[in-house]
């Protein structure tokens, strides 16, 4: 095991957080807890009366704790796990999420104002000006549906209102030059018409020195420009467009190189989480749009909903692929995605014997991704292997739930829905000279098939694939008192399949072709309880759950330079997650949270073996390795969170702001083959703020303290490649320990 990934330094036990708690002073009488209010249910409901296991972190906890990017909410939800790898990103919930390919949509869905948002470089768009953020656990095929298997989360901007406000903030952080403006103006425009406008520019030099070119690296510059106009032109009918547009370029990569040194010196391995050495350009420039309206009209006593959106992206970009100072191995790539969707739902008032939703939805979207594998080889031989993609899909549901309001204390809730999706894809791969003149056939003739040390096979594949789901849930609700609740529930999630965009493989070990893979369906059970205690001064939530998965979709590294999908035959993961709350002074609230994931790959005998793992069997020349009993990457089995929020007044003008979280990680994989030399240590990041406002809101100036014990963390790794069985690895490393200073005024 690599020394520098057990870190497992300068870690504060979480008893610290009740110290200092213990410290602050009291007073005798403390007020309720605020009322978390969400729309996990299409309602906007009480989220003590929501029978899932949801997490909310509201717009305002986003701000104060400096969450600018949708990868940073991880630290504040147990069993979340969100990493950005080399060509994406990753969301993990109770173990299961989807790998990075272009052929897969996520495992845990993304929707923005009702807007799914599949791809994940749609993950990457600035994360700003929200009114909430809610996490739902386990599989939500009902209400939300597409390809939600492992979870949700559902992202709500915030909206125009009554009265005027504005404000302008400022965000410098000195170490890494990360400076953040931003601007809002909001309010009504006419007596039925209000709007809102939302600016943010964002620039960082970057935290990983490169040590060759003398640079400091990944180097961002992104912004981001939103729109809304909110118009109610009767009692019973408001409309709210929303535009959103926005650019995030960068320069280099946070990723370093780890482990043994690697032949030859052309790919330093350095062994530092600060430092890395790099020679050829790297950059990412990405452009995206999104638009969305939403319309609400009142029938009667039910409200009939229309949701409509659209959203596109595209992005060039180039990786240094043998991420040394040498040029022998470039990745060059470009990706337009363009996506449709309609949403009707008809909603009915509720506190009805019957309360009930029902609805349509439609989705169009197409894809086209180009990659290429340029290589500079010390023979002399130079060759082009560009891998063209493309992808397209129809998709449309139907679906319902109805619950049945027994008593006023017990309910029993029901839904189905019903999928129909078609798709159409094809790959390309190509091998030319860089003259773009074709490679000859032979070049590799004594090693036998083309390319063979490469593992890359010249070819043309083209699929359809239609596929029809029913997933149906069921849940059992008891209001034990007016202030606690018990729940059981029984649900199915299903994933479509789709289309390889990433092997470079015609066929797999069978012989058969490797274009398409399959679907892939769960079932879940989950039973839990939401208590408030206390006169509503304390709450305590908690949940266990079981969910199979059939044919779990994987991204399996194939050793040389490319990655192969296959359906993992079955897994199983089970758990808990707790979270509690305590208002112990008017000014003063703890809060704690707790999650525990056991994830077993079953009945999985070709899993992918690591380097220097003797495989189980080897068919068609690729090693496999047997699974059976495993757990998957990013997947810790306790995390947790401890947290105080502070508040004073200082006389009758000001007042004192403090927060403290301690953020706890067990240990996990962070490579897809499970390599123990990148098993990521057991954690505890520190984050905390220090601020002082004005009693009236009109300013604040706030210290924001993140990773303050400085934890050196691995998000994501994996093998070097053509390095042969030297145990080398690239790490995406967690930035390291920083104070910011922001200010904030309101007019």
């Amino acid at each position: 095991m690599i020394p520098l990934l057990r870190s497992g330094r300068r870690t504060l036990p979480l008893a610290v957080a009740i110290a200092v708690a213990a410290t602050l002073p009291a007073q005798s009488q403390a007020q309720r807890l605020e009322e978390v209010l969400v729309t996990a249910q299409k309602r906007v409901e009480n989220m003590q009366d929501v029978p899932i296991s949801i997490a909310a972190v509201s717009g305002e906890k986003l701000e104060d704790a400096g969450i600018t990017r949708t990868s940073d909410l991880q630290a504040y939800i147990p069993n979340l796990t969100m990493t950005e790898a080399a060509i994406g990103s990753n969301v993990f919930i109770r173990g299961v999420g989807s790998q990075v390919n272009q052929g897969f949509e996520q495992s845990v869905a993304t929707y923005v104002d009702g807007i799914y948002y599949g791809r994940p470089r749609q993950l990457r768009t600035p994360f700003f000006d929200l009114e909430r953020v809610e996490v739902l656990r386990g599989p939500q095929s009902i209400l939300f549906g597409k390809n939600s298997i492992g979870g949700a989360l559902s992202l709500t901007t915030r909206k125009p209102g009554d009265e005027f406000e504005a404000e302008i903030s400022a965000y410098y952080e000195p170490d890494h030059e990360e400076t953040i403006f931003s601007g809002i103006i909001s309010g009504p425009i006419s007596d039925t018409l209000s709007g809102r406008l939302s600016l943010r520019k964002r620039d960082i030099e970057g935290y990983i020195e490169n040590v060759y070119k003398g640079t400091d690296e990944m180097e961002s510059d992104e912004w981001v420009a939103r729109g809304i106009l909110a118009w109610t032109p009767s009692d019973n009918l408001d409309i709210t467009f929303k535009a959103e547009v926005g650019e995030y370029d960068t320069k280099g990569r946070n990723m370093v190189a780890l482990g043994d040194p690697a032949p030859g010196g052309t790919t330093p391995v350095l062994n530092d989480f600060q430092k890395r050495a790099v020679n050829d350009p790297e950059f990412s420039d990405n452009e995206y749009d999104n638009y969305t309206l939403t319309l609400n009209y009142a029938l009667g006593e039910s409200t009939l909903t229309s949701v409509t959106g659209f959203s596109s992206y595209e992005f060039e970009e180039l990786l240094d692929g043998d991420i040394g100072i040498a040029t022998v191995f470039g990745i060059p790539s470009s990706e337009d995605y363009e996506q449709f969707s309609q949403e009707l739902r008809l909603t009915s008032a509720g506190g009805e014997t019957f309360d009930y939703i029902v609805g349509l939805f439609y989705q169009t979207s197409e894809l086209d991704f180009t990659e290429s594998l340029v290589l500079t080889l010390p023979s002399g031989l130079n060759v082009d292997i560009p891998r063209v993609y493309g992808s397209d899909s129809d998709l449309w549901a139907a679906f319902g739930q109805v619950t049945w309001n027994m008593s006023e204390r017990l309910r029993l809730t029901a839904g189905v829905r019903y999928t129909e999706e078609d798709k159409d894809g094809f790959r390309n791969l190509y091998t030319r000279n860089l003259d773009g003149s074709v490679f000859p056939a032979d070049a590799f003739a004594p090693l036998g098939a083309p390319l063979p040390p490469l593992g890359v096979f010249p070819h043309e594949l083209d699929g359809d694939r239609s596929e029809d789901s029913t997933t149906p849930l069921v849940s059992l609700q008891w209001d034990v008192t007016d202030f606690s609740m018990l729940y059981a529930s029984v649900s199915t999630g299903f994933k479509a399949g789709g289309f390889d965009a990433r092997s470079n493989r015609s066929m797999t070990a069978d012989g058969s072709s490797n274009l398409q893979f399959e679907e892939e369906e769960a079932l879940s059970y989950e039973a839990g309880a939401k208590l408030d205690l206390m006169d509503g001064r304390a709450r305590l939530n908690f949940a266990v759950f079981r969910t199979e998965y059939d044919d779990l979709q994987v991204s399996v590294y194939d050793g040389v330079i490319g990655f192969d999908v296959q359906n993992a035959a079955e897994a199983t993961t089970q758990g808990l997650e707790m979270d509690g709350s305590l208002q112990v002074t008017d000014g003063l609230v703890l809060s704690a949270t707790l999650g525990y994931t056991d994830f077993k790959y079953e009945n999985y005998p070709n899993g992918a073996c690591y380097k220097g793992q003797t495989p189980d069997f080897v068919e068609g020349g690729v090693d496999f390795c047997d699974w059976d009993g495993k757990t998957n990457q990013f997947t810790p089995e306790w995390s947790g969170t401890l947290g105080a929020n502070y508040n004073r007044p200082i006389g009758d003008t000001l007042e004192l702001l403090a927060s403290l979280d301690l953020i706890y990680s067990d240990e996990y994989f962070a490579a897809a083959d499970l390599d123990p030399n990148l098993l990521q240590d057991s954690y505890v990041k520190v984050n905390a703020t220090l601020g002082l406002a004005d009693a009236a809101g009109r300013w604040d100036v706030t210290l924001i303290g993140s990773n303050l014990t400085d934890e050196e963390v691995v998000s994501f790794g994996n093998d070097i490649p053509l390095i042969g069985p030297v145990q080398s690895y690239f790490a995406f490393v967690d930035r390291p320990a920083t104070v910011a200073i922001r200010g904030r005024y309101r007019f």
